[in-house]
């Protein structure tokens, strides 16, 4: 047998980092649970594997939100204008029901609905998984019966949806598998995951960020190109990934990721396109005639002036300021000291969208989640972000519960909802800035201090720079000063592994 000495280091299975040893956060709130988890199950030696708890927690996470939404599919989406709101369970879902068109067994994009909107107003994809909820809905009994039917069809879909992210998550930095337990436990994820259909397109971006981190540009393309005709949120990852692939000179790989994005996109909406595309346009033109609308700065703006800006010019100032945000970004990722990772960037550009949006929906916060563990799995910032979310959560309920229920005003007034909207605000500027701050400080990144590089950005793990600006053309340093292994530029902490 070989002595360790003589054994390369590169074969040897790098052991799982264990959240509780290096975040205080994490190491008190195990002591909940009896105290830290032992190293069987890290190693996989106990059937209570990483994978399997952080699924099964994410489970029963979602369960209790179902749980939370009770006063709603017993009456509360039925009778009562206030009573949703003021119980927090509003959800679209049972309201599109036949708001749709699906209770009358209408073809989304083809068929024309009565009343103000004339077409579905979702991308195709998320149409597709609106008709087969719908498809598996009986259609008999009462039309509240059909709707709560309807409602709980979607949720196990949704659950579905949701254990997908939570394996996603795990799997895509293979040496920090707990970090998924963050997925899994947020309380905004819970609260959020069933008032509309976002869940698809955070699924599809999390196999796409999965896929990517296997070194499988096609697949990751094919994912994205999914998600983004589920979502228009997941697009804006190219931008990063264009950055980095330029940076580490790794154009063949964005290419072949770029055209399974651009294929899968086109075979999903095309035929929509060719055969009903006033209907397949509707979500476009919808989002570009709403107005200024819930959790946006742009709303408090409009209520505390006397002139309003109008639709026009929100659009303009909103597109202004998102691509002054991905410039921002993309001076950052080539005039770092070290090469940002691809999920730091992923991070930062959706929060910028969703930042300078003239629209937020409370459910908007499922966008982040997968990306903001990938890119700062810190237990303390990210508890901190999740509790400005649950503020933004019970503050919207509220506001919308004091202007529906008349004389009455029961709930929060406009002042107080414009200081839960500036919560949600400063908690995502926050994480932002510490993601920008581990971009900065490569030594602060817990993911590097561990000693991996990149372990999100398959082939830009561990790849030599070939093109960089500013203080990046400095000499290279380690990432960070600490007793184990440094890691430096061009260099790979593990083999890659298959998936």
């Amino acid at each position: 047998m070989p002595s360790a000495e003589t054994t390369p280091v590169s074969v040897r299975e790098p052991e799982p980092v264990r959240p509780t040893r290096e975040d205080a956060v994490a190491a008190a709130g195990s002591e909940l649970i009896g105290g830290p988890i032992g190293r069987r199950a890290l190693l996989g030696t106990s059937w209570w594997t990483p994978l399997r708890v952080v699924v099964l927690v994410a489970i029963g996470m979602f369960a209790l939100g179902l749980i939370q939404k009770a006063p709603c599919y017993n009456g509360g989406w039925f009778f009562g204008a206030s009573s949703q709101y003021t119980h927090a369970c509003y959800s679209d879902i049972p309201h599109l029901y036949q708001g749709r068109g699906f209770a009358d067994g209408l073809v989304p994009y083809f068929d024309k609905l009565p009343g103000d909107m004339d077409y579905l107003e979702y991308p195709v994809l998320t149409g597709v998984f609106m008709e087969v909820a719908a498809w598996l809905t009986p259609g008999s009994g009462s039309i509240q019966l059909q709707e709560q039917v309807y409602w709980f069809v979607n949720a196990g879909m949704l659950m579905v949806c949701a254990a997908v992210i939570a394996v996603c998550v795990v799997r895509t930095h293979r040496r920090r598998p707990w970090d998924g337990l963050l997925v899994a436990l947020a309380p905004a994820f819970a609260l959020t995951a069933t008032i509309n259909w976002d869940l698809l397109a955070v699924a599809l971006t999390a196999a796409a960020m999965l896929m990517w981190s296997r070194s499988r540009p096609l697949a990751f393309g094919v994912l994205l190109g999914l998600a983004t005709a589920a979502k228009l949120y997941p697009v804006f990852l190219l931008g990063p990934l264009l950055l980095l692939c330029w940076r580490a000179g790794k154009w063949r790989e964005f290419f072949v990721a770029f055209g399974g994005a651009a294929g899968a996109w086109i075979v999903v909406n095309l035929p929509v396109m060719i055969f009903a595309f006033d209907g397949w346009s509707k979500f476009y033109t919808f989002s570009q005639e709403r107005g200024v609308d819930f959790g946006s700065f742009w709303l408090i703006w409009a209520q505390n002036t006397t002139t309003p800006p109008s639709t026009d010019f929100v659009n303009n100032a909103a597109m202004i300021l998102v691509l002054l945000c991905f410039v921002g970004i993309a001076a950052l990722s080539l005039t770092a000291p070290r090469r940002p990772r691809f999920a730091q960037l992923a991070f930062l550009v959706v929060a910028a969208f969703i930042l300078t949006n003239k629209v937020y929906s409370p459910q908007y916060v499922l966008w982040l989640v997968p990306l903001a563990v990938l890119a700062r799995p810190k237990w303390r910032d990210f508890l901190i972000w999740q509790a400005c979310e649950v503020a933004y959560f019970l503050g919207i309920w509220m506001y919308l519960a004091y202007t529906t229920s008349g004389d009455a005003h029961k709930g929060l007034p406009t002042h107080g909802y414009h200081w839960a909207i500036a919560v949600h605000l400063l908690g995502t500027l926050y994480l932002c800035a510490m993601v920008v701050r581990d971009i900065l400080m490569p030594e602060r990144d817990v993911v590097r201090r561990s000693g991996d590089d990149d372990p999100s950005g398959g082939v830009l793990d561990g790849a030599e720079d070939v093109f960089v600006l500013g203080g990046a053309t400095l000499p290279p340093r380690h990432a960070a000063h600490f007793e184990g292994p440094q890691v430096e530029w061009g260099s790979r902490s593990s083999e890659d592994g298959s998936l």
